[in-house]
């Protein structure tokens, strides 16, 4: 069966896995953005936890992809709910040590001034410190992106779909065509996603800074 044929002949089970990897990438991002940038925020005004709290997601990172998707197995069984689990995990910490650096990064003199002209906490946080450490913010958005799209292959092995499927068929069946269906897509979509957030970061830059006044 030439290429052509295959996808042709597959070519409904291989969209149906890729709005699937979609589905699981946007979840598992999503949730590490509400984890993520209140911890961090939470920790530029409790700074003496700070490399604690950022050791301990760290080591989250450490751990293989399939041994944490072992251990979410236990608690949630079988299924896309141990791969979001796993995969929102992984999403944290390049959001949150973003978030956290970004914030710590605006500069001094912007917080004395918005305190100079009456501004309270509430208003300095978000008027002022996360408008500048939104492109910081949406780089660390970017990386966990491109991470997430990469892990989420992983899923297809607990039964959570996506294109990991495909790439996992293919390794158990010895054909390449479906690790290629499942190869590719994921590839385009870490580009295209890698794009379109790069694009989004730098519209959030202000003018100055982006020229480096």
């Amino acid at each position: 069966m030439s290429y052509s044929d295959f996808l042709s002949k597959y070519s409904g089970e291989i969209i149906k896995a890729f709005f699937t990897h979609i589905e699981l990438v946007l979840l598992s991002v999503g949730i590490g953005v509400v984890i993520a940038v209140p911890l961090g925020i939470m920790l530029t005004r409790h700074q003496a936890a700070a490399k604690y709290v950022l050791s301990i997601v760290g080591v989250i990172q450490t751990i293989p992809g399939l041994v944490l998707l072992g251990v979410m197995l236990i608690f949630f069984g079988i299924g896309k709910p141990p791969a979001i689990a796993a995969l929102s995990l992984y999403a944290v910490l390049p959001i949150l040590r973003n978030t956290f650096t970004g914030i710590m990064e605006v500069d001094s003199h912007y917080i004395e001034a918005a305190k100079g002209i009456g501004m309270n906490g509430k208003q300095i946080l978000f008027q002022v410190e996360l408008p500048l450490a939104m492109p910081t913010i949406i780089g660390g958005l970017r990386l966990s992106t491109v991470y997430i799209i990469s892990w989420a292959t992983l899923a297809g092995m607990i039964g959570a779909g996506g294109l990991g499927d495909m790439i996992w068929t293919g390794l158990s069946t010895y054909e390449t065509k479906f690790i290629l269906a499942g190869a590719i897509p994921a590839a385009i979509l870490a580009l295209v996603a890698n794009t379109l957030i790069g694009f989004i970061q730098r519209a959030l830059t202000p003018r100055g800074i982006r020229l480096g006044r």
